[in-house]
């Protein structure tokens, strides 16, 4: 609100130059319209480092990046511990879906997968250059069929869904007879 008074006064000549010999004078509102369009996220900008202070120059700002994604915070072998019990949690989606509970199948299926994905992942940047490769596609394979299964159970397609669910268990079975 302040911001828009703050354009419309007639004092701001010397931030908006006009030229009066070649240009049809602007009327007030058209004036306001070019303005609010063009420079009003330059004003808020320059109006929060005056008014603000420290509006953009914050420091704890440039401390706050999370780079865990990055660098896993769980060692390999609590990888290799967790990933069996995540695998066996991911598997036991199997239950819900034979009793129809689609919703809650989903959510299981979400947060066991999201563990799961964090284990192997630790796991596969620990292996070799060499393995690497092989594991990555067994690791895309794995959860693109999660998702398929997600969407599945979802639409509430049996057939898609059973079809991704052993997709899931090869995959499973094949990663774990690889670590």
């Amino acid at each position: 609100m302040e911001l828009g008074t703050l354009i419309l006064q007639p004092n701001l000549t010397h931030l908006f130059p006009t030229f009066t010999c070649c240009v049809k004078p602007l009327k007030q509102k058209e004036l306001s319209l070019k303005i609010s369009r063009r420079r009003v996220p330059v004003l808020a900008a320059m109006a929060s480092l005056i008014l603000g202070g420290n509006g953009i120059s914050r420091t704890q700002s440039a401390n706050a990046f999370d780079f865990r994604f990055v660098a896993p915070d769980m060692t390999v072998e609590e990888a290799l511990s967790g990933v069996r019990g995540h695998a066996q949690d991911l598997l036991q989606v199997r239950d819900l879906l034979e009793a129809g509970y689609w919703k809650a199948a989903q959510k299981t299926l979400r947060e066991t997968s999201a563990l799961l994905k964090k284990d192997i992942y630790t796991i596969i940047q620990s292996k070799p250059g060499i393995e690497r490769p092989q594991l990555r596609k067994l690791y895309a394979y794995l959860f693109n069929n999660v998702t398929r299964l997600d969407y599945a159970a979802r639409d509430k397609d049996g057939p898609q869904v059973w079809q991704c669910y052993e997709n899931i268990v090869v995959a499973v079975n094949d990663f774990l007879s690889r670590i």
